[in-house]
């Protein structure tokens, strides 16, 4: 098997993150197959990468070591890696460390294997910062140029941790972006796939409110468009849970209305028969609010995803997760399945309730 040479850096006691207490000239093994960032025995590649692991400490140990088993590498830097055999070669001063990292010209910083470096540790050009790939970066660790935030592939970012551009906000994947966690484009909510958003958690455009799949809403969890309300997968909804379009009337000062020009509230059909109720009565039952826990849409975080949505959802990995959405009757029998005996019992005591109406509506025949 290939020897490969490295370096790593232990604690002042020679012990490491792996909690071995280490020692010059010995060789440490262990058993299992190497996973970076989980099982083994961590190393670089690159001698600048022995700075990444946090702030400078002058009484941190340097090895050059030699890897004698499996290799496994960083999943986005092939120059980290780890093995389950490594050799301790012997010890570098950080003097020694310094002079081998620092490999550019005009640096009046230490480390830099870029050249007019004023800052420290910088494989690209004219930073002021520490740790830059990139160039003209004022922060540091960038991989990307003209960045003053911290941690950015992309450029021109003020804020942090963003493989897009022109972000002012942090782990974006999309570009100029104000908000934070967004892979689409210029959004100042949170958490978006979609573009232009200023609510959060949005996979549509141009949404004010949170957790839409499509656009142009203002209210939260639709799959439908241009909906002030909540919960439509219909369209021009002001109210909510309608799948179709165009509900809520006109030119009316009075509340609730479904017609136009009117003053007064008029009792509403329920199940396709006139009944007593207004629909600030059916708004004010406990049977609307069980209707309200049904969603048409759900945040589904990545660490509950399957490796099929992972592979269809590529955004997730910026976003830490993607809007899920269901189909009306999906959502409603979803919704049933999660009431209790006391709440169905509400829901079919609501006047004129008929069994047939709500199965054709939700596809629920279980009452």
């Amino acid at each position: 098997m290939k020897e490969l040479k490295g370096y790593k850096v232990f604690f002042s006691d020679w012990t490491g993150t792996e909690r071995y207490q280490y020692k010059v000239g010995e060789i440490f093994e262990i058993d299992e197959k190497p996973r970076y960032g989980r099982i083994g025995f961590h190393f670089y590649l690159d001698v600048l990468n022995c700075f990444d692991t946090g702030s400078f400490n002058i009484k941190d140990k340097v090895a050059e070591v030699i890897a004698l088993g499996d290799v496994d590498y960083n999943e986005y830097d092939n120059h980290k890696c780890c093995t389950n055999k490594i050799k301790i070669v012997w010890e570098l001063s950080w003097h020694e460390m310094l002079t081998l990292a620092s490999t550019g010209c005009h640096n009046s910083g230490y480390g830099n294997s870029g050249n007019s470096n004023s800052g420290d540790y910088n494989s690209g050009n004219r930073n002021s910062g520490y740790y830059n790939r990139g160039s003209f970066n004022s922060g540091k660790r960038n991989a990307g140029d003209y960045n003053s935030g911290e941690y950015n592939s992309g450029s021109h970012n003020s804020g942090s941790y963003n493989s897009g551009e022109r972000n002012s906000g942090n782990f974006n994947g999309g570009n100029d972006n104000s908000g934070y966690r967004n892979s689409g484009n210029h959004n100042s909510g949170v958490h978006n796939s979609g573009s232009y958003n200023s609510g959060s958690y949005n996979s549509g455009n141009g949404n004010s409110g949170s957790y839409n799949s499509e656009k142009r809403n203002s209210g939260r969890y639709n799959s439908g468009y241009h909906n002030s309300g909540n919960s439509n997968s219909g369209n021009y909804n002001s109210g909510s849970h309608n799948s179709g379009s165009f509900n809520s009337g006109d030119f009316n000062t009075c509340n609730y209305s479904a017609g136009c020009f009117n003053t007064k509230e008029q009792k509403i059909y329920l199940f396709n028969k006139p009944s007593d109720w207004t629909y600030t009565q059916w708004r004010n039952s406990e049977a609307y609010y069980i209707t309200t826990k049904m969603k048409l849409v759900d945040w589904n975080s990545r660490f509950l995803m399957t490796e099929e949505e992972k592979q269809n959802f590529p955004q997730s990995k910026v976003t830490e997760g993607y809007l899920k959405v269901f189909d009306f009757k999906t959502a409603c029998k979803q919704w049933w399945d999660g009431l209790t005996e006391e709440e169905k019992d509400v829901i079919k005591a609501i006047p004129n309730f008929d069994a047939a109406v709500f199965k054709e509506i939700t596809g629920i025949d279980e009452v």
